[in-house]
């Protein structure tokens, strides 16, 4: 259900280094949500650091919307850099296995399965 790598890299370099494989394989940046700083700003304890990357390929999301509406919800991908135990963590839930759970449209499934490879080699890239 998730793909997750650990990563020798700073938690700043695997960030950037994402950013720049989200950018190689044409996907797009929508935001990046900085939870550690959201909630220490919220004044909740949270010693490690998290950033989700809010990434889309347009003509994925458009296949997406066209086999059922419903699936914005699902939308955009979310691929995250965090540190855990003092190491640093890259990872995703796996677009297949979600979307299976919400539609048995095998058009779908072609879609998910192509944006589950291209985001798996964007996180090995930027490991």
């Amino acid at each position: 259900m998730y793909y997750i790598v650990k990563s020798d890299k700073s938690f700043a370099q695997a960030v950037d280094d994402l950013d720049a494989a989200v950018r190689r394989h044409r996907f797009g940046v929508l935001h990046v949500h900085d939870l550690g700083a959201t909630l220490r700003n919220k004044g909740q304890a949270f010693a490690g650091e998290c950033k989700v990357f809010e990434v889309c390929s347009p003509r994925h999301a458009a296949g997406v919307l066209a086999s059922d509406l419903r699936l914005n919800m699902a939308l955009p991908c979310r691929i995250s850099v965090y540190t855990e135990g003092g190491e640093t963590r890259i990872g995703m839930i796996e677009p297949q296995r979600m979307l299976a759970m919400l539609s048995d449209d095998p058009a779908l499934a072609a879609i998910a399965r192509e944006v589950e490879d291209a985001t798996r080699r964007m996180i090995d890239e930027a490991r």
